[in-house]
């Protein structure tokens, strides 16, 4: 834990490693302050605060030293501007991001916090709340960010390409399924592969056109309920902003909706919830019914285009993500089934 020295906080006096992400790796960092830097209102009246060091890892475009600077940037104008995002720590050199032995890394303050309730088990006013959230922060980021010229046409899904790659998917399901025949997920990942092919059969003519998508524009890119913390009723803070990009304004509103109010089960969403969020959040955005519905479908087709949990697991080799599958799986097979309740949800 040298890397934590370079920010000038404190010496570390209990390190843990957690679970959250699957891209980056994240520590618990306890940091007790040098007797002459304490002052009488610490955390703990000892000298002790607990920090979150962020190692960055996804070097896909995201995790450039440039993308990471203009991200922390863009989380401390947030925050200027009222809402709930933690700006990361300056270190001693004056940046936010700190290199060492070609890692990166970010400190930022600790919030107590825990995830946000899913499905019904969270009050109809509070999914409101977080419409009214999201539609903030996607006001805000087209103010303090660079101009977007809308970057589209946004192509959608190609079913030819689907069908290959459920063949293949298949093909490794039964595989591991031979080697490990106590493992009930490859027989479910076998059975959902194919009625998936058959749905993509009744429904490849309602594919979306590219230039169908609503309008695009600066989104967070991965709102969903493990990136928020909330506390007393009320979201106290929006985190891991790896995502930051240009993308359809309304399809992170969609796509946000169905983690949020689904059974996390079944994957059965519930729409009385989605109403009051969207309602929230079209208030908030500005954005139009029309450009929520065709947001509906485009993300419906995504979705059933589809397998990133099943490459993990069989193309990767890493089941992290597995647990989301049957819910997931299950989510889009009750969505097509209801489709026209779903957009009208989104839309009323």
């Amino acid at each position: 834990m040298g890397v934590v020295a370079r920010f000038g906080v404190g010496r570390p006096v209990a390190v843990e490693r957690t679970r959250h992400g699957l891209l980056n790796r994240v520590w618990l960092v306890t940091l007790e302050r040098d007797r002459g830097e304490q002052d009488s209102d610490e955390q703990d009246g000892g000298g002790r605060a607990t920090w979150v060091l962020k190692q960055y890892l996804d070097d896909g475009g995201h995790a450039s030293s440039g993308a990471l600077a203009a991200q922390h940037r863009t989380i401390a104008a947030l925050a200027a501007a009222g809402l709930p995002t933690v700006p990361p720590v300056t270190a001693v050199d004056g940046r936010t991001l700190v290199l060492l032995r070609g890692r990166r890394y970010a400190l930022f303050p600790f919030v107590e916090g825990t995830p946000p309730p899913t499905g019904r088990a969270l009050p109809v006013a509070a999914a409101a709340d977080l419409g009214t959230l999201l539609g903030r922060i996607h006001t805000e980021l087209q103010r303090i960010q660079p101009p977007v010229l809308d970057p589209g046409p946004w192509p959608s899904a190609d079913p030819l390409d689907t069908l290959r790659t459920i063949a293949d998917l298949l093909a490794a399901a039964r595989s591991r399924a031979r080697r490990d025949p106590a493992d009930p997920f490859d027989a479910l990942a076998e059975r959902r592969l194919l009625e998936r092919r058959v749905l993509l059969a009744t429904n490849a003519h309602r594919r979306p056109d590219a230039r169908s998508a609503p309008p695009a524009g600066w989104v967070h890119g991965d709102f969903h309920p493990l990136n928020l913390l909330r506390r007393d009723g009320r979201v106290a803070a929006v985190l891991d902003w790896d995502r930051l990009g240009i993308k359809p304004l309304a399809e992170e509103a969609v796509r946000a909706a169905t983690q949020f109010f689904c059974d996390e089960t079944s994957g059965v969403m519930d729409l009385p919830r989605i109403t009051a969020y969207a309602r929230a959040y079209r208030a908030a955005s500005g954005a139009t019914a029309e450009e929520l519905a065709a947001a509906v479908h485009r993300v419906w087709w995504e979705r059933l285009n589809d397998f990133w949990m099943l490459r993990w697991r069989y193309a990767r080799r890493d089941d992290r993500a597995s647990v989301l599958f049957p819910a997931a799986a299950g989510q889009i097979v009750w969505w097509t089934d209801h489709y026209q309740l779903v957009a009208e949800a989104y839309t009323r």
